[in-house]
């Protein structure tokens, strides 16, 4: 057993669901030989406790590190922030200049809050729509975070989150008499929308949704849920934590013609320092003055220098079109290795944040393990997604294709002979929220 792994069991006795992020559990790549800790990361390497070195073609800290881990431009600055003293009495200049730097991407914007967190931020954006409406219930669609507002569409149908992101997500501990505040709704279907628009008229604080994940949106979405904010003084707010930054300096919903009344943005825009942003309307976001949202580790230094540091560079190597050129060469490489091998894959998800699936075959899950438990002993860490950094390179995305393609024939022969499951060397990893023992 190896040294991440023994740790992993001790810190599941005094640490409930083993670490702070499902997203991060180890059951959720390889169960009993995922290296679960690292001790160092620079680029889109990872070495573990043992002292082995991993190439990161998964998840790049769940989408944090946007420019590598260990950036020199914004760890420099963060240093030089730290030694500057981190957390005063006074407030912070970087809040005003990053405010200026935020609202000069987004036009159609006025006003700036900061939290450090993404699903805060979403929260932070709710109460502040519930506040200037003086209305309570929420339509969403796709995935915004762990707090009460959004799991309470869980209350209604335990089910209701399944088809956002992640399933089984427990309601547990959400006061029941939030039941029926938060009604999801599916991305490209107006008619579900219009459904929900009209059921509650009069009662809509805030319409929340991704402006992209898997699909690009139809022709008419965006433009009837645009209309219908307006026509019923509904509060658009756009999560941008995931896609934000990676298709354009701003976000998706620029590139979209989506015109939202909030935008929120956390992960990327820091590279890895906590930070958020609830960026908005001014006759929104002035609601936030008549509602208490405060919190002292909101003040402090780090996170809006970082964010700083890591906008400009994005803004100066124009990243996103690295992130976007990289994704597609994965994502293309994905689908000509899956049919050189008679490997049906779907593949999808925007270029930098890629993902696919395994098709006709006995279990995705089973196949998603064994791709892991491969590309492992390979010296990749590497799950059915793939999120670009700048770190990444041709050179080592070829690199990480080639071993892909050495896997797939590994998966594909087993396929054949219905011995997929001989050759794991542990569980099936999960797919969505579960209890730990």
């Amino acid at each position: 057993m190896r040294t991440g792994q023994d740790l992993y069991r001790k810190a599941k006795k005094l640490i409930p669901g083993g670490t702070q992020l499902l997203s991060k559990r180890p059951e959720m790549f390889l169960p009993d030989n995922w290296p679960a800790y690292y001790q160092s990361a620079k680029g889109c390497e990872i070495t573990d406790l043992d002292g082995i070195v991993y190439q990161d073609l998964s998840y790049m800290g769940v989408g944090a590190c946007i420019l590598g881990y260990a950036d020199d431009d914004v760890n420099g600055a963060v240093i030089k922030a730290v030694q500057s003293g981190s957390m005063s009495t006074l407030n912070v200049p970087e809040e005003y200049e990053l405010a200026e730097l935020l609202i000069d991407l987004h036009p159609w914007a006025d006003m700036v809050r900061y939290a450090r967190t993404g699903g805060e931020a979403a929260a932070i954006a709710v109460r502040i729509a519930r506040t200037a409406t003086g209305r309570g219930k929420i339509l969403f669609c796709g995935y915004h975070g762990w707090h009460d507002w959004y799991l309470a569409a869980n209350l209604s149908d335990n089910a209701a989150l399944d088809g956002h992101l992640l399933p089984g997500l427990s309601p547990n501990g959400v006061p029941r008499h939030l039941q029926g505040s938060a009604n999801p709704f599916s991305y490209n279907n107006t008619n579900e929308f219009l459904e929900l628009t009209n059921k509650f008229a009069g009662e809509i604080a805030a319409v929340v949704m991704e402006p992209i994940r898997n699909f690009e949106p139809e022709p008419g979405f965006f433009e009837t849920i645009r209309r219908v904010c307006d026509e019923q003084s509904i509060v658009l707010i756009v999560d941008e934590v995931s896609a934000g930054f990676r298709l354009n300096l701003g976000g998706a919903h620029l590139s979209l013609g989506l015109e939202p009344d909030i935008a929120v943005f956390a992960k990327g825009i820091s590279n890895g320092f906590p930070m958020a942003v609830v960026l908005g309307k001014k006759q929104v976001m002035e609601a936030a003055q008549d509602s208490f949202v405060s919190s002292t580790y909101w003040t402090e230094r780090i996170g809006p220098v970082a964010a700083i540091a890591t906008i400009k560079k994005m803004m100066r190597l124009d990243v996103p079109k690295h992130l976007v050129q990289i994704g597609e060469r994965v994502q293309k490489g994905w689908e000509a290795i899956g049919v050189r091998h008679g490997l049906q894959l779907h593949v999808g998800g925007i270029a930098p944040l890629g993902h696919f699936s395994f098709e006709r075959v006995a279990s995705n899950l089973v196949c998603k393990t064994l791709f892991t438990q491969e590309m492992l002993k390979r010296g990749f860490l590497a799950s059915t997604a793939c999120y670009i950094s700048l770190s990444h390179t041709v050179e080592i995305v070829d690199r990480y294709l080639a071993t892909c393609d050495e896997v797939f024939e590994v998966i594909a022969s087993a396929e054949k002979d219905n011995g997929v499951n001989e050759l794991l060397e542990g569980p099936v990893c999960h797919n969505g929220f579960k209890r730990l023992t």
